[in-house]
């Protein structure tokens, strides 16, 4: 069943229909979706130091932020990489602020959080390009961030979570960085997917079937190959001795399918993977902190799995 707040949230937004993703520019969504995420996140998190850095990334300079657990600072701690989700296309440094404080406080680790390109102006691979890019660069920067070399971490929400599987892969097949965990929040893991949960839940729960369709649309160039595993995780051939995981995907979302049907790919290939369903949640709950009690409980998860897997 639908959280209650959930479900009053989602009839409000009904009864007060605002302009559709597709029905507007990609600079208008992305002013849409940074005044929504101001509105639902949780104010005010408490971080020991937020360095803003610039990563060199293949197409010009990358901004990024380094966040430092409170009670840290000076001390060298594993890391994880954070892709902030909206479908390659919104989402920014600030939309993602939060999360990142949180898990870099619930895990005990710094954060790595990047504005790599969007799209339309930067088509698939620009925004994979960049996430390799800025893992190779935390390891070769490591320590004069107070980063152990040796216990990297990514993670990513949406299409950010596309982007931490597909840079996992990829880490994997060409030996370096060597990563110790991934984590993929309700990801994107096969683009124009047609499951079972991007049918039934194609319109009402906050992210639609048209979104995610719009966002490919911008995202890639005609004719893309849908199966590239830097694009659709899902379809890649060998999955074998990729980073442990943790999976989390949210009952009702369009995403939901693919995100488990991933989950079950990693452990039919033998990596160690933890799923976990927030059964009553919608897609970008984790961003909710200001509005849902579950968006802590499932940063506190997530931060645990880090911390074990990174000690």
């Amino acid at each position: 069943m639908l959280d209650a707040t959930l479900d009053a949230i989602m009839k409000q937004m009904a009864a007060n229909p605002t302009p559709k993703l597709w029905e507007v520019s990609a600079p208008q969504a992305r002013s849409m979706f940074l005044a929504m995420r101001d509105a639902f996140d949780a104010k005010g998190t408490p971080i020991g130091k937020v360095d803003s850095v610039e990563i060199p990334g293949p197409g010009g300079p990358l901004a990024a932020r380094i966040y430092t657990p409170v009670g840290l600072t000076g001390r060298v701690t594993p890391a994880c990489v954070y892709y902030h989700g909206g479908g390659w296309v919104i989402g920014d440094l600030d939309t993602h602020d939060a999360i990142c404080r949180m898990l870099a406080n619930e895990s005990g680790c710094r954060i790595v959080a990047v504005d790599y390109r969007l799209a339309p102006e930067n088509k698939f691979p620009a925004a994979f390009e960049d996430a390799y890019a800025v893992l190779v660069w935390t390891e070769a920067n490591a320590m004069d961030h107070s980063i152990n070399p040796n216990r990297l971490a990514v993670a990513g929400d949406s299409a950010g979570g596309n982007l931490a599987a597909a840079v996992a892969l990829h880490a994997k097949a060409k030996g370096t960085p060597k990563l110790a965990y991934q984590v993929l929040i309700y990801p994107v893991t096969q683009a124009r997917a047609q499951t079972a949960s991007m049918n039934d839940l194609a319109t009402g729960y906050f992210l639609e079937k048209a979104s995610m369709d719009w966002f490919c649309d911008q995202y890639l160039e005609p004719g893309a190959d849908l199966d590239d595993p830097r694009l659709s995780p899902l379809a890649a051939k060998d999955v074998t001795g990729v980073a442990p995981a943790f999976v989390l995907t949210a009952g009702f979302d369009p995403l939901k399918d693919e995100g488990k049907q991933y989950a079950m790919k990693l452990k039919a290939a033998g990596v160690q993977v933890e799923f976990v369903e927030y059964d009553s949640m919608v897609h970008g709950f984790l961003a909710m902190g200001g509005l849902l009690p579950q968006a802590a409980q499932a940063a506190k998860e997530i931060g645990k799995a880090l911390a074990r897997a990174l000690a």
